[in-house]
């Protein structure tokens, strides 16, 4: 009787052991997975800013409409020998192949836009695939590269707008610093909105449109007023991690 008692304490124990196993490699498992995933509360996020204890900040441009200035802003970029993200649309990339070109070939991200600058969220899976790739292709046509990064028009995201962007092999990159440029209040105004603002920071994301009113003749002062804070500026592509990474929920992306 003894024996027998034993005998089931030793199977209870060994079951104990092996669920107790089971049970972590589970959650190793699972821990792995959400750790490279955007996923935050239920919710995918794209990436606003990035957790980092080195002064880099990433300088975006969306370029959807105009173009008189985009010569102008590559001048003076290559003067202050720094690197941004152009996000462009694929209209615009029609229209102005060679500019895109020389984007590429100055060493700056190329990003895409969208193909036709629509609210992402409100489209079919076959209508958000169409927007990702259409331009996606014309991109490669004229460069020979792929694109990874990824804008959405207006800022306007869901879940589905994010993991079909995943699916593409894109990082979905959004903006903690607003520069406002697109409302056309003057140079001073872009200047205090970037500099002063309360969420720049080390990480951060500047939002800029090529072709604003303005933006071509604040960006010498921006860019020196950056550096005068000490920041170095970097295209987005060498801001954020690539993988072994999580999201907070205001959308920073932090090194696991």
């Amino acid at each position: 009787m003894k024996q027998e008692t034993v005998k089931r304490v030793k199977n209870y124990v060994v079951l104990v052991l092996v669920t107790a196993v089971a049970i972590a490699g589970s959650y190793k498992y699972v821990s792995q997975y959400v750790k490279v995933s955007s996923n935050v509360n239920g919710r995918e996020l794209p990436i606003y800013s990035v957790d980092t204890k080195e002064k880099k900040v990433a300088l975006t441009f969306d370029a959807a409409w105009g173009n008189e200035d985009t010569q102008k802003i590559l001048d003076i970029l290559k003067k202050h020998d720094v690197h941004v993200t152009f996000f462009m649309t694929g209209g615009w990339v029609d229209k102005y192949p060679d500019d895109v070109k020389s984007i590429y070939e100055a060493g700056h991200d190329l990003g895409s836009h969208s193909e036709s600058h629509k609210n992402m969220s409100q489209l079919s899976d076959g209508e958000k695939k169409q927007e990702l790739m259409s331009v996606h292709k014309k991109v490669k046509e004229l460069t020979g590269t792929d694109m990874h990064l990824f804008r959405a028009p207006y800022g306007d995201y869901d879940d589905a707008v994010i993991l079909a962007a995943k699916e593409y092999g894109y990082y979905t990159i959004q903006w903690n610093v607003d520069s406002l440029d697109w409302k056309d209040y003057g140079v001073k105004s872009i200047l205090s909105t970037v500099l002063d603002n309360q969420e720049l920071g080390n990480g951060s994301v500047i939002l800029c449109h090529n072709g604003a009113k303005y933006t071509a003749d604040a960006l010498d002062q921006l860019i020196e007023g950056l550096k005068k804070k000490g920041y170095e500026i970097v295209p987005v592509s060498q801001l954020i991690y690539k993988d072994g990474y999580h999201m907070d929920v205001n959308g920073r992306q932090i090194k696991d």
